[in-house]
This record gives C-alpha cells, sequence and structure tokens, in this order.
C-alpha cells in the first residue's frame, strides 16, 4: 500500500504543472513593486514547475510592479488578462476591443460613462478616469492619476459606501446588449472586457502542454477579477490574503 502511494506520488510529480499567478494582492501589494524576496522565490519555484504570470494592468504597468525584465524571467506573462499573451519573451497573440466592438458602440459607452462619473459625488477627483488598453477598459471613479494616499482612502470609502458597484450595476444595464463583463479590481478601478474575455482567456495558451493548472490570486469572489479562473474547472483555484501568504501555500504545496 505504502509503495503503490510512493509511486502515485512520483507519477503526480511527474505529470507537467504550471502555476499561474495574479499580481496585485497576491505576488505585491496593490500597485507597488513586488519585494526582492518575491521575485527571488518565483525563480527558485520555476526550477521545480513552469510560472506564469496573469495580470489585469497592461503590459507596462506589470513590468513596473515584477521588474523590466518580466516578459523573460517567468515562463508566460498574460497582460490584460491574457489578451496581450507572451511565452519567454515572444509575443503569442494580441486582441483588440476596438476591432470587437467597434468604434460607435465604444464612443457610446465611454461618453455615458464620463457623465456618470461627473455625477458621483466623492471626497477626491484626480484625473484618468478612463484608460484604454488594447483588450478593456479601466474605469476609475476617482481617477488613475490620484496619489497611493487617495488611492488609500477611496479604496476605505468605496468599501463603505459601494461607490464602484453601483456604477457596474448602471452600466451593466445601460449596456446589457453589449455582451460586456464588469469585473472589480485593485483598489479604485474595474475593468470592462467582452464576456469571455476574463482571465480565463489565458487559458488556451497553456492547456494542451499542462496536465495541472494551478492559480494564485485574492480576488476570487463572485464579481473580482480573479473569481472565472479560480472556479474554473480546467484550474486548480488557491485563494491567497497577500504575497507572505502566497509564498506559504506554494511551499507547501510545490517545495
Amino acid at each position: 500500500e505504502r509503495e503503490r502511494e510512493r509511486e502515485r506520488r512520483r507519477v503526480d510529480d511527474a505529470m507537467p504543472k504550471i502555476v499561474l499567478f495574479d499580481v496585485d494582492g497576491t505576488l505585491s501589494e496593490p500597485r507597488k513593486k513586488s519585494g526582492q524576496d518575491m521575485r527571488d522565490f518565483l525563480q527558485e519555484l520555476r526550477k521545480l514547475v513552469t510560472v506564469g504570470i496573469v495580470g489585469g494592468s497592461d503590459l507596462k504597468k506589470i513590468k513596473e510592479q515584477l521588474g523590466d525584465d518580466a516578459e523573460t524571467a517567468y515562463d508566460y506573462l498574460f497582460s490584460e488578462n491574457g489578451l496581450v499573451a507572451h511565452k519567454a519573451g515572444t509575443l503569442l497573440a494580441t486582441q483588440s476591443l476596438k476591432k470587437h466592438l467597434g468604434e460607435d458602440k465604444l464612443k457610446c459607452f465611454i461618453n455615458f460613462t464620463l457623465k456618470e462619473i461627473a455625477e458621483i459625488d466623492i471626497p477626491v477627483k484626480r484625473g484618468t478616469f478612463i484608460e484604454f488598453r488594447n483588450g478593456m477598459l479601466n474605469v476609475s471613479p476617482v481617477g488613475r492619476n490620484c496619489s497611493q494616499e487617495e488611492r488609500d482612502a477611496f479604496e476605505k470609502y468605496d468599501a463603505e459606501h459601494g461607490i464602484r458597484k453601483a456604477l457596474v450595476d448602471k452600466l451593466t444595464t445601460q449596456f446589457a446588449d453589449y455582451g460586456l463583463t464588469f469585473s472589480v479590481g485593485g483598489q479604485i478601478s474595474f475593468d470592462v472586457f467582452p464576456n469571455g474575455w476574463d482571465k480565463t482567456f489565458c487559458l488556451q495558451f497553456v492547456e494542451k502542454d499542462f496536465d495541472e493548472i494551478h492559480f494564485f490570486g485574492d480576488k476570487t469572489y463572485k464579481g473580482g477579477n480573479d473569481y472565472e479562473i479560480y472556479e474554473s474547472e480546467k484550474t486548480v483555484g488557491h485563494t491567497t490574503t497577500g504575497p507572505a501568504d502566497t509564498m506559504k501555500q506554494c511551499r507547501e504545496l510545490f517545495m
């Protein structure tokens, strides 16, 4: 019996595994640079399993957090949920929201959203309320130009008053026929993208090559931007409370 268990473990260990990580709240504090200890840890982990990053942010922001060499430092790098996909530094594919929705619908959505944000009364407003990315829009009622202090303050205010949730509810109703998903992530914003363009989008690039796909994220609840990939039948989902917890769980599982 013991011999069979040992053999089973050997087979399990031999099965190719990939471990995918969210960025904000998983490998780093939201929008902050990851610690050197985390970057060193991920390189140690790469000796045992394939490592991929799947973030909602664009490539530039992910590189700010994980280092300028992020495209080559990890086996896979999926920015904008995998709508921009890199493998070992090589671009695999990129999607276009502009092509998918068309200019008229896009303009209609942006105009309506900006009008709604103008009506929201919150303690502070700054700039860049909508950020246009390759495969999604990022909407921030406070504005992405706010300072870290203002970002932290808005997060607390939003938790109490449900600013983002109320805006998402309104947009979901207004644009019900656009086929859009609204996903709250980070401290100050939410992402808007076509249905199916959530983090599960990245799985098409890895599912044929690995028998086991693990995913670590912090916003794994319904409406959070890690929910769909965490719940997917194609992944083994793990909820983390932050970078230290991510390292602890990985050590227990893979090291």
